[in-house]
């Protein structure tokens, strides 16, 4: 071996000798490559007819020992291989393009369950244990930050009340730019609006690693576009909102009386628009019901396609537990119906709310060694459904709302929010929901403490001091508290 592939050609000889090999799994050299060494002057432009010469001398080695190359993913590329797999790549683009879309409606037409079909090449095949398993198949250090990779269409849960918005997503997916731009989703809280609308950024990276997918929530781009007038620093805000393909904006609502940031998101609206990148905008409410938005911008979010996610009912809410369930680490992985019957009957605007409650329930009947049964899941679910007849029995007004906007803005459960944890992650959030319901009702200490868990009166008076303060003293708790209020204006029915 006189140019190169001497190692290649060693290790193929003492794999002969059926030799005891150790590996040691690390860098005990290292060495520099410049433009005169062997590997690029010598190895690189012949590595063809070096890989053939290595094939040929030990041809009976390599069709002996052909299943476990195969194995181990060994595989030999030649200059014949890869022109073909340039080959395959354009023709996979090429129906991808032209068909796969009209194929995928088809398939939606016959078909009584939701499905996509998607073309690959044979390098891009899955292993089929691979594809059964919960775990999303495309490694997380490809992705943006931004996106949550577990949100995916395969396990977004469908029904009559997100049937067509579930649809329309895909049909966005497969083309995005081209069938609804601006796609525009709205529902109640919790009805999965930002998971579908992830479910679209991820499915875009799984075809296309390249393109630039950027979610964002309109309360952090509030955020950056303040921070970076205030710093004078709009290139950096241009070059991180404009240099992308797709767009997502979660719950564009609280824009609401923003104006300079409605004026800077009208023309990077405008901008993107005409460039044919594809946005995708979530709300609590179509765009014409939107308040303290201006009127060019509404009427830009309905030149699109607007779907809506409704409450989902009884079975559809049954469907979701199951769903839920199969992906859960709990060892229950099989519940009665009638217990499930009982939990969808008994949280039914949020599905947060619901999914939340049957991880109490599987840890609570562990814990506890509890047979599934109605009773016990009452017993599990009491401190929860006790809490909410409260919350409806009060008044007209709503304090859920409230709670389920600030734990929703902070990332935690709403039986974390009211529940009796400690950790500083569960305070804050519980502090500031007890102040905004004072805060905005000025009801009761006593009363709003029957609401988080039956707190003592004297508990709900210092965390709404300490919250008050905070805002006096700090600008960060003052942005976060006139956030998520903007957030709850958002649901007032005016």
């Amino acid at each position: 071996m006189k140019m190169g592939y001497e190692d290649w050609e060693f290790y193929i000889r003492i794999a002969q000798k059926n030799w005891n090999v150790h590996v040691i799994p690390e860098h005990l050299l290292f060495y520099r490559q410049t433009n005169k060494s062997t590997l690029a002057n010598d190895t690189i432009p012949n590595r063809a007819a070096l890989i053939n010469y290595i094939v040929d001398k030990h041809k009976d080695w390599y069709l002996s020992n052909i299943k476990t190359l195969i194995d181990n993913k060994e595989v030999l590329y030649t200059e014949n291989r890869v022109s073909f797999q340039y080959i395959w790549k354009f023709i996979k683009n090429r129906i991808n393009r032209l068909y796969l879309s009209k194929v995928n409606e088809l398939a939606l037409k016959y078909h009584t369950e939701p499905i996509r079909f998607k073309f690959v090449v044979e390098s891009e095949l899955v292993p089929e244990e691979t594809l059964i398993s919960p775990e999303r198949n495309l490694s997380l250090k490809y992705r943006p930050g931004n996106l949550n990779a577990t949100y995916a269409f395969d396990n977004f849960v469908v029904g009559k009340s997100n049937m067509f918005a579930f649809r329309m997503a895909m049909k966005v997916a497969d083309q995005p730019g081209a069938v609804a731009n601006p796609l525009y989703i709205f529902g109640d809280v919790g009805l999965g609006k930002t998971h579908l609308m992830q479910a679209i950024g991820n499915y875009i990276l799984d075809e296309d690693i390249n393109q630039k997918v950027l979610y964002v929530k309109a309360d952090g781009f509030i955020e950056d576009f303040a921070n970076l007038l205030k710093r004078q620093r709009m290139e950096d805000f241009n070059s991180k909102y404009r240099e992308i393909d797709v767009l997502l904006v979660d719950d564009i609502q609280i824009m609401g009386g923003a104006t300079k940031t409605q004026m800077e998101f009208f023309k990077l609206f405008d901008y993107l628009y005409q460039q044919n990148k594809q946005i995708i905008i979530t709300s609590d409410k179509p765009a014409s019901e939107l308040k303290n938005i201006m009127t060019r911008l509404t009427s830009r979010f309905e030149v699109g396609l607007t779907v809506d996610i409704q409450v989902p009912d009884l079975e559809h809410r049954i469907e979701i537990l199951k769903r839920k369930l199969a992906t859960e680490s709990s060892d229950i992985h099989d519940i009665p119906n009638d217990v499930l019957e009982f939990i969808a009957s008994s949280f039914v605007t949020n599905i947060r709310e619901l999914e939340g409650a049957l991880k109490r329930v599987l840890f609570y009947c562990l814990t506890n060694n509890l047979d599934l049964t109605v009773e016990s899941v009452n017993e599990a679910l009491e401190p929860l459904l006790k809490t909410k007849r409260k919350s409806d029995s009060l008044n007209e007004n709503n304090y859920d709302k409230i709670q389920s906007v600030v734990s929703d803005f902070y990332g935690i459960s709403l039986e974390d929010l009211i529940g009796k944890k400690r950790h500083s992650k569960y305070i804050l959030p519980r502090h500031i929901a007890m102040y905004l319901i004072k805060y905005r009702y000025n009801i009761p200490y006593k009363t709003i403490g029957g609401l988080f868990g039956d707190r003592d009166h004297s508990t709900v008076l210092a965390a709404c001091e300490k919250i008050d303060n905070e805002i006096k003293q700090d600008p960060t708790m003052k942005l976060a508290v006139e956030t998520i209020t903007k957030k709850i204006d958002s649901f007032s029915k005016n």
